[in-house]
């Protein structure tokens, strides 16, 4: 889960080296910065975990775990930590490898023979790894609508209509981040390790690293006392929005955590999977495995504000990214769900790490952080992180809103649809997802997606055929143009849909449908 409004900020991975005198006592004035970078961005929350050779420096929260309650937030309050769970995939397959139960470079249907992709070469070749590194050939969070927002499908029926998604790649040629490939790694770990992903990381990951706070499922990120509530703006207005709570997708970003559970977290990844002084989880062959770059990712400019953020290299290895900032590697990856957006930084060689959580979904406030604390360790010049997000958010929200009005600008509002109303209605299929429904009421067309509840809203005509669907449920933020092409003889012959903004959250993958009659009816 990732990019969008949950992982706006691409630049992440990114740090800072000089020279300079390491400390392990907290960055100078770490509590008053953070107290800003909150008030800035509007974060209710925000938890901060700090570690340094071997050692634990800072786990404490900030504000309050709900806007306009008392209860503050401290180093054992919950937050999703969305997608950095892939990184506790990637090593739970590790330990696996290790028991001799799995290889890295077998094909996945040694394991799942069931397992299937549009392409028979490609499903005859994918390999585990391939599994975490996001080069299948599969466009931007392909699929997701199968789980997203929270659907009727299991998880295993998830899996099994992923052989109709279409491939838009060559195999292995190019990066494009996606979540099912993880849950398909959760039915490995499975198969494999003889119990759910679930409680295989609960009980060899978790459990051994001391990690004793933290859980595994989505739905219970609303469960115990002490949990962080799930926020976002809603029509300008930051306000308490409703927890992703489906557990089809746990593999991929199903983790609730806190400050003092990910600071175990960090020192294990830094030392080379040693817990503590006498256990070892994983070997440094794994830690080797999990921090080379499989798949480069092409390097772009970042955009003005954070100009001194430009890579060498980038690229994604298993469950983490890994880039270069000055000549020091970088291992780090983002996380984001409705209402939690968060960010895992390690630099290896100078055993530093750094996780920031929050109940906001903003990016500038995690990245603000993370840099503000890397800064202070590495002794770089002095950069006005905050100044510099704060430039950045206000820049793109202006894009966000010229793109949106030149998308009104540009329509042309006396036109009227070709068909009446209601030859509009009925059935409609896609291969992968399954059923779409138009009704036609009163004079007014709805949409209903069959396999997602909260998918249901009007349909309002925007011009010629093309519709607006505007969700019943606002909090999706989501809404999607509808268009219909029509056939030489006037009947629809296929509908298509694309998000109205575009800040809508990649994974509400409409443009990926084509969603054809399955009913040649008229009214």
């Amino acid at each position: 889960m990732k990019t969008s409004r949950f992982t706006l900020f691409v630049f992440s991975l990114v740090f800072l080296q000089t020279t300079g005198v390491y400390s392990q006592t907290p960055p100078k004035d770490l509590d008053a910065y953070a107290e800003n970078v909150r008030k800035t961005f509007e974060v209710p929350g925000i938890s901060v975990a700090i570690v340094k050779d071997g050692k634990v420096v800072v786990a404490k929260g900030y504000g309050v775990r709900k806007l306009g309650e008392s209860a503050r937030v401290d180093e054992r309050t919950l937050f999703g930590i969305a997608s950095n769970t892939k990184a506790f995939t990637a090593t739970a397959l590790g330990l696996l490898v290790e028991e001799g139960k799995l290889e890295w470079d077998a094909p996945v249907v040694k394991y799942l023979p069931w397992f299937q992709l549009a392409d028979p070469y490609v499903t005859r070749e994918l390999s585990i790894r391939d599994l975490l590194v996001h080069r299948s050939g599969l466009p931007l969070g392909a699929g997701d609508l199968l789980w997203w927002p929270p659907s009727t499908y299991n998880r295993k029926e998830i899996a099994r209509r992923l052989r109709f998604l279409p491939l838009v790649k060559s195999f292995r040629s190019a990066y494009a981040y996606d979540n099912v490939l993880y849950l398909i790694a959760g039915e490995v770990i499975e198969q494999v390790g003889g119990q759910s992903w679930e409680d295989f990381v609960s009980s060899h990951i978790l459990a051994k690293v001391g990690m004793s706070d933290s859980n595994v499922r989505h739905s219970d990120a609303s469960n115990g006392e002490n949990v962080a509530t799930t926020h976002a703006r809603i029509d300008g207005k930051v306000r308490p929005v409703a927890p992703f709570d489906s557990d089809n997708t746990n593999p991929a970003g199903g983790i609730n955590s806190n400050a003092r559970d990910m600071a175990k977290w960090m020192l294990v990844q830094l030392d080379s999977g040693r817990v503590g002084n006498s256990s070892q989880l994983f070997s440094p062959r794994t830690t080797r495995e999990l921090w080379s770059i499989v798949t480069p990712i092409p390097i772009g400019t970042p955009p003005p504000e954070l100009s001194q953020l430009r890579a060498n290299f980038n690229g994604y290895a298993l469950g983490f990214g890994v880039r270069d900032y000055r000549g020091y590697k970088v291992v780090s990856h983002t996380g984001g769900l409705p209402g939690y957006v968060s960010k895992l930084a390690l630099i290896p060689e100078l055993r530093l790490g750094v996780t920031v959580l929050t109940n906001q979904e903003s990016g500038a406030a995690f990245e603000s952080i993370v840099y503000y604390v890397l800064d202070a360790y590495i002794g770089s010049s002095k950069t006005d992180w905050l100044s510099a997000y704060e430039r950045l958010v206000t820049r793109s929200d202006s894009i966000t809103v010229a793109a949106e009005k030149q998308t009104t600008t540009t329509r042309n509002s006396l036109s009227k649809p070709q068909l009446p109303l209601a030859f509009y209605a009925g059935t409609y299929t896609d291969q992968w997802y399954g059923n779409m429904t138009i009704t036609h009421e009163n004079g007014r067309l709805g949409i209903r997606f069959d396999h997602t509840p909260s998918l249901v809203g009007d349909l309002e005509h925007w011009q010629y055929d093309t519709f607006v669907a505007r969700w019943k449920d606002r909090e999706l933020r989501a809404d999607a143009f509808v268009t219909f092409s029509l056939n030489p003889d006037g009947s629809i012959d296929q509908v298509k849909m694309k998000a109205v903004s575009p800040a809508t959250d990649f994974s509400f993958d409409f443009h990926d449908l084509l969603l054809k009659p399955a009913q040649k009816e008229r009214r």
